[in-house]
Order: structure tokens, then C-alpha cells, then sequence
């Protein structure tokens, strides 16, 4: 009778793995997690195997960036309540995640010799620092000592929240995250400086940031010009 990880076979592994409706990304993350599971085992002898490496490897197209067009995101303005306009422009001005947005607190809110910034809290716990426009600290600081978005969720909106009252405003296919699309875009198109993008969105790679930005098409056009005519 079996009794638990370490009797399961190759083929009932990958049998399961073929069962499940995952997308490719986190079908390539629970490969990753088998291993190094298994890997675990064998290192406390608990097993002598590693089942998942039976497991096929999972290719992950990259999905090109999707930044909103200014039109959209004017409509949704323009629809918006004051709260949730401060939440788009967040993600469209300043390139904040959902969960980042949720939980701003006044005292994120600093100034020093260039002006304002905002202290980012990120994912892993990682704390960066983006520089705030002047009229977008003065509307972060209106709201007095707390957090911005206070709710029922340790005192502040839950990240999922924030995505809805966004979701509510934004035509259909947009959401909150193309907002932040927009923002790498259009910092990307400043200068063509992809480490600025990078540390500015709170990415540990550039090839991460890299899927955040358009491609200016125009820029493709004037090189094939160029090209012609030498």
C-alpha cells in the first residue's frame, strides 16, 4: 500500500501533471518545484529517485507588451471616482503593481534634494524608491497621516480590490497591469535606457522588464529606411 511522495512512479507523475489545466507558466513552475522537491528527498535519503525529471519541459512563449493607448485611459479617467482615478494614475504615472498600490501609507511619502519619491513595497519584501511627479505626491500627501486606500485588510485595500475598482473603469481588454505596460513604454521611449525601466518597475532582470515594453514601430521603419539607403 502506498504510503506517500516517495512511491509515486515516473509515469503516474507525469500521468497527473497531464491531468491538470495549468497554464504553461505554472506548468513550468510545478515542474520546478518537483525537482527540486524530489532533489530534497535524495539529499535527506529519502528516496533514491526523482521522479520528475520524467516530466517534459515546458517552453514559455514570452506575450509582447501591452501597453493601453492614451485614449483609453483618458475614458477611464473620466469615468472614474476620485479613489480610483489615484489608483490609475499610480499604474500609469509611477508603474505600480496592484499589491504595491494596496498598501501606500503616508509615511511612504518622502521628500529629499530632487523632490518627492514614494518607498515601494514590493514583492519578496524588496523596497524600492520612484520619483513622484509634484502633483501626484501633493495628492498622495491630501490624504493625511495612514494609508491611502484605507480598508478591512490590515487597515488598507486588499490588492484584489484595487484591481477591481480599476477593472470597473477600464474598457475591455485593458487592466490595470497594461497600465503599467504604458508607464515602461513611454519611460523606455525617453532615452532607450532599460536599466532605468528596470529599477524603476522593482524587476531583478531586464529581460523581465524587456516584456513590459512596445516596441516603437516607428524606430523599426527608420532603420529599414536607413538601411535602404546606404
Amino acid at each position: 500500500m502506498r504510503s506517500g511522495p516517495w512511491d509515486i512512479t515516473p509515469g503516474e507523475l507525469i500521468e497527473y501533471a497531464a491531468a491538470q489545466e495549468w497554464a504553461p507558466e505554472t506548468r513550468r513552475g510545478r515542474r520546478n518545484t518537483l525537482l527540486s522537491f524530489y532533489r530534497w528527498g535524495i539529499a535527506l535519503g529519502l528516496t533514491d529517485t526523482n521522479p520528475a525529471v520524467a516530466l517534459p519541459r515546458v517552453r514559455v512563449t514570452t506575450p509582447p507588451a501591452r501597453p493601453i493607448g492614451p485614449t483609453a485611459y483618458e475614458d477611464a479617467m473620466t469615468k472614474a471616482d476620485e479613489r480610483t482615478r489615484l489608483i490609475l494614475r499610480l499604474a500609469y504615472e509611477a508603474g505600480l503593481r496592484r499589491a504595491e498600490i494596496a498598501v501606500i501609507h503616508s509615511d511612504d511619502i518622502i521628500e529629499d534634494l530632487d523632490g518627492w519619491s514614494l518607498l515601494v513595497h514590493g514583492k519578496g519584501r524588496k523596497q524600492r524608491l520612484v520619483p513622484l511627479t509634484r502633483r501626484l505626491a501633493l495628492e498622495l500627501r491630501s490624504h493625511g497621516h495612514g494609508y491611502v486606500f484605507p480598508g478591512a485588510i490590515d487597515g488598507h485595500l486588499s490588492p484584489r480590490r484595487v484591481g477591481e475598482l480599476a477593472a470597473a473603469v477600464l474598457p475591455e481588454p485593458w487592466t490595470l497591469h497594461t497600465l503599467r505596460h504604458a508607464f515602461a513604454t513611454r519611460a523606455y521611449r525617453l532615452d532607450s535606457d532599460v536599466f532605468t525601466v528596470q529599477d524603476l518597475l522593482g524587476h531583478s532582470s531586464p529581460a523581465t522588464t524587456r516584456r513590459y515594453v512596445q516596441t516603437d514601430r516607428s524606430r523599426l521603419r527608420s532603420t529599414v529606411d536607413r538601411l535602404t539607403a546606404v
